[in-house]
């Protein structure tokens, strides 16, 4: 593979020589004893800070560095190992540093609003803050290290199900028109796209197949997740695990409530979307594998990856030069790791290293999905660029709640560009078609994936087991529900949730839904008010973590509080499907 497709790794070390360096560095610096019982005092608590942060930045380092070694070749042991003790640094530093916040939540509030309020402690006041708010959740100095100490052992489900999902998993080959084609999870993407539908119907039962041969594995996988989600929320004293990850977010029980709500109100669109589809597809009887087939042939944008590339930056024109130059940069500098290769992880990310720069992942084939997926992790990276370029390092990391709104901006703001640019209907008809899968696939579907983790969690808290029949079961209901009548709801798809990654990170997916709703509000603000909706837009993206995620989303002139823009954005899906309709 030509080098200009990978990622320019050297940027964060020239070599594992100068990641073993560090390492032992990191290893050195560990013992934090010294600062124990000094926290009340200005003096020593600026000190344990400044170390504690000096520390950090290094073993972020270490860790992405691992990072992107391991999932460029998720089969090569090495990798493996330096991924493995990283981890473990991770997990001694979390030890050593467990005293930090029971102790300072031990100290009257006075203190802490002292603190709060003085310019030297500027780089933490909105930390500061959220432990003000989190006092009743921290246990004791010992109780909050054995958690610490606890996170390594209990946090290996998701490394376990990436290595089933990339490493382990029977995907094997298939047999069309005499032809063998060998089955990737790049390739599953590929194929249910594809015109041929007997071609799509192979694909697809070969592929949930797969995850039907290891489910036990798999749904013992995630109860152990689950368990290890509700072990931490009861051990810190939260109503439940959602409460404690939205409360850990500092977001609004308001927001996921308006989530819910709307959307099932919505589900009405949703039904008489699939059964359009089915009308224009021309199918007697439609099953989920024809659910991402074009509506419209010929028109999907099969473009090289440079092609792709330059499209995206057309496409957000609206965003200035500084931003074109950005997306410049990337590409040039090798920020990127492109295309698929043997034992590369699955899927796209974006990765953030404060003292470098961000990285992506891709997996890229010549597919419309795949042209987006560049701008959706594009607007991650550039988001963390101006994050990093503006706050410190204690405010620099954004919550994963804001994580979804620069990434879905960019999508939106293409789809429109690719809209307004269309020459004839039947470009149109395939772009509004996308337009509807984009808040199909990010909205009712992510919060379909959030009614279901509400479900695992609640029924392990209730203390009813959570076993692949029970998960299998409600899975499909909830495809039912959301799906409606028009579709046929294939056995197979009862398994999906046993194929979903994020289902490891518990309550993210919901933040997909969250973050298209920001950003339909967004992009209708930049398109129409132009320089004031952009300035506001780039001081919402270098705001890192200086606030509440739903505070700051007010910047950019989105209130989640409310359902304002939740019913907007179901509007916007209403709306195209009325142009779908007449086209």
């Amino acid at each position: 593979m030509d080098i200009k497709y990978t990622w320019q790794i050297e940027d964060i070390y020239k070599n594992e020589k100068e990641w073993e360096k560090d390492f032992e560095k990191v290893k050195s610096m560990l013992d934090f004893s010294a600062f124990a019982g000094t926290l009340g005092e200005k003096q020593g608590f600026l000190a344990c800070m400044k170390k504690s942060e000096e520390v950090s930045r290094i073993l972020e380092k270490l860790s992405v560095y691992a990072m992107m070694l391991h999932d460029s070749d998720t089969r090569n042991s090495a990798y493996d190992s330096l991924y493995s003790r990283v981890s473990s640094l991770g997990a001694s530093l979390g030890a050593n540093t467990a005293f930090i916040t029971p102790e300072l939540t031990a100290l009257d509030n006075s203190v802490l609003e002292g603190y709060i309020a003085d310019p030297d402690f500027s780089a933490y006041d909105y930390s500061l803050k959220c432990l003000l708010k989190k006092k009743a959740h921290v246990l004791s100095k010992e109780e909050e290290k054995l958690l610490a100490l606890s996170s390594e052992a209990l946090g290996s489900f998701r490394d376990i199900f990436t290595k089933i999902d990339n490493a382990d998993l029977p995907l094997g080959t298939i047999t069309h028109k005499g032809e063998k084609i060998e089955l990737t999870h790049g390739t599953y993407g590929f194929y249910m796209q594809h015109p041929d539908r007997a071609l799509r119907k192979k694909v697809f039962k070969k592929y949930y197949s797969a995850y039907k041969d290891l489910l036990n594995t798999i749904s013992a996988t995630y109860y152990g997740s689950v368990k290890k989600d509700v072990f931490y929320a009861k051990a810190c004293k939260y109503d439940s695990a959602l409460d404690k990850a939205l409360s850990l977010e500092d977001v609004d029980k308001k927001v996921y409530a308006n989530l819910i709500k709307t959307a099932n109100d919505a589900l009405p669109l949703l039904h008489d979307y699939i059964a359009q589809k089915k009308k224009a597809l021309k199918l007697k009887q439609m099953h989920m594998y024809d659910m991402y087939v074009p509506t419209v042939e010929g028109a999907d944008l099969k473009l090289d990856y440079e092609k792709a590339y330059d499209l995206v930056i057309q496409g957000l024109k609206p965003l200035g030069e500084e931003y074109k130059n950005l997306l410049i940069t990337a590409r040039d500098n090798r920020w990127i790791d492109v295309f698929e290769s043997k034992g590369k992880r699955s899927g796209a990310y974006s990765v953030c290293v404060y003292d470098t720069h961000p990285y992506v992942l891709l997996n890229y084939t010549k597919t419309t999905h795949d042209v987006f997926t560049i701008a959706h992790e594009m607007g991650h990276s550039i988001h963390s660029y101006y994050s990093n370029k503006n706050q410190p390092y204690d405010k620099a990391d954004y919550k994963i709640f804001v994580a979804e709104v620069a990434s879905t901006v960019n999508e939106v703001l293409l789809i429109k560009h690719l809209l307004a640019n269309a020459t004839d209907n039947k470009l149109k008809k395939y772009l509004l078609s996308y337009l509807l899968e984009m808040i199909r696939t990010t909205l009712f579907r992510q919060t379909q994936f959030a009614e279901f983790e509400e479900f695992s969690h609640s029924s392990v808290e209730q203390d009813k087991p959570l076993t692949k029949d029970s998960a299998c079961a409600k899975y499909l209901s909830l495809n039912q529900k959301y799906y409606g009548k028009a579709i046929v709801h294939d056995e197979e798809i009862a398994t999906e949730w046993a194929r979903i990654p994020h289902f490891y990170r518990a309550f993210y997916v919901y933040k997909y839904a969250t973050g298209i709703i920001s950003a339909l509000a967004i992009a209708d603000r930049i398109l129409t008010e132009g320089e004031v909706a952009v300035k506001d837009y780039f001081n919402f993206l270098s705001s890192g973590n200086s606030d509440s995620p739903v505070e700051l989303l007010k910047i950019a002139g989105v209130d989640l509080t409310e359902e304002k823009p939740f019913i907007s954005a179901f509007k916007v899906f209403g709306d195209a499907l009325e142009q779908f309709k007449q086209l």
